[in-house]
């Protein structure tokens, strides 16, 4: 069954003359899918190549025009799988829309350190960029009725969301499939890609980052635990954000004596490659970390949303030296929003600081009542 995907209305819109679409995300998020869901419904002459062939390498790492012109041939649409496997693919890219009247180009990638830096700064101007996650809720919504959504809210804390654990009510091919995408993704596009001299390393470190979800880290001590330096844990961490493994919020703050914004808390792109990695698909009754997996399903749900839907702001999270927090803190439209989550339907109010230091902003708790309509 296939689950209609928001970016393919987005992708839709993008694709044009001389401009290149590249699409972002995890493996196995669906980016093959909304590819070719997208080539179903055009009427264009294209040509589908994968960053994998060594031909296709080959040609598309020439910087030689001629060559590309060939491989491109008559077509007036190139889409090409995994980009990033190709040397200087965004200089090459630059030469095609450059000087092939016509071409509209889509590239995805399944880690953002290569196009990054080979796509990105040749293509200044000439690109428009997509993120793809797993389904987001609102994706789901067109298959599912409500009552189902909150009868499978604790598959999804427990399984994420990628395609393939939506789709199967089977628990142990979940299991099994979380456990294959971990060995496949941390290890193929992480440390083939970026030689990490210690893949055992980069794994314990994703798994103290799993216990501390919700928590300000500290690259010191997580250098201590993990025998390694701040700076190695630092270039780690930046290269698990780049592969689409974890997410980190950083401290708001506007200069407020009593604000802490120095350090930044981690979240997982999906939850259920977080339980994953620390072995851990308990039910909830049998679980003491149900906070930490609806604060992560929540923002990263929402983070989905304002990705999806156009919604820009800017993302933080709020604490102060003497422990006061919020959990989640949207800036947009000149207004701040913070919102806090809560696993149990418990009151709470804003924090006197926040309410005394931005008089304006609003606050809000986001619980099993109302996370359906803030997240869809």
């Amino acid at each position: 069954m296939y689950i209609p995907q928001r970016q393919l209305e987005n992708l839709k819109k993008l694709i044009s003359p001389e401009k290149v679409v590249v699409i972002y995300g995890p493996r196995r998020c669906g980016k093959t899918t909304l590819i070719s869901k997208y080539l179903e419904t055009t009427q264009e002459k294209y040509l589908l190549a994968s960053g994998d062939d060594i031909t296709v390498q080959e040609y598309l790492s020439s910087q030689s025009v001629s060559k590309l012109r060939g491989f491109v041939g008559s077509n007036s649409l190139m889409v090409i799988d995994e980009a990033q496997r190709i040397r200087n693919i965004g200089l090459n890219l630059k030469l095609v829309v450059d000087h092939i009247k016509g071409i509209k180009v889509i590239v995805t990638g399944s880690s953002s350190f290569d196009p990054a830096r080979d796509i990105g700064e040749p293509l200044t101007g000439r690109k428009y960029t997509l993120k793809l996650f797993p389904l987001a809720q609102m994706e789901i919504n067109q298959t599912e009725q409500r009552a189902e959504t909150d009868s499978n809210l604790e598959a999804r804390l427990i399984y994420g969301s990628y395609p393939e654990t939506v789709l199967t009510n089977d628990n142990s091919l979940r299991e099994r499939y979380l456990k294959e995408i971990v060995g496949s993704y941390l290890y193929k596009d992480i440390l083939e890609l970026e030689g990490v001299r210690h893949p055992d390393k980069i794994v314990r470190l994703l798994q103290l980052i799993a216990f501390q979800i919700g928590k300000e880290v500290s690259l010191s001590e997580l250098g201590g635990q993990l025998g390694m330096s701040k700076n190695t844990v630092e270039r780690y961490l930046e290269l698990l954000e780049k592969a689409f493994v974890v997410f980190k919020l950083t401290g708001f703050s506007r200069n407020l004596r009593k604000e802490i914004s120095k350090n930044a808390r981690y979240y997982f792109y999906d939850v259920g490659i977080r339980n994953a990695l620390i072995n851990n698909f308990n039910t909830l009754q049998m679980r003491d970390d149900v906070g930490m997996l609806w604060e992560n399903y929540v923002i990263i749900e929402r983070i989905k949303k304002q990705e999806y839907s156009g919604l820009s702001a800017n993302n933080y999270f709020w604490r102060t030296y003497d422990q006061k927090e919020i959990d989640f803190i949207e800036e947009r439209e000149g207004a701040l929003y913070g919102y806090e989550m809560k696993w149990k339907k418990a009151a709470a109010k804003p924090p006197k600081a926040w309410v005394t230091g931005y008089t304006n902003a609003r606050y809000e708790i986001i619980n099993r009542d109302n996370y359906f309509e803030f997240i869809t």
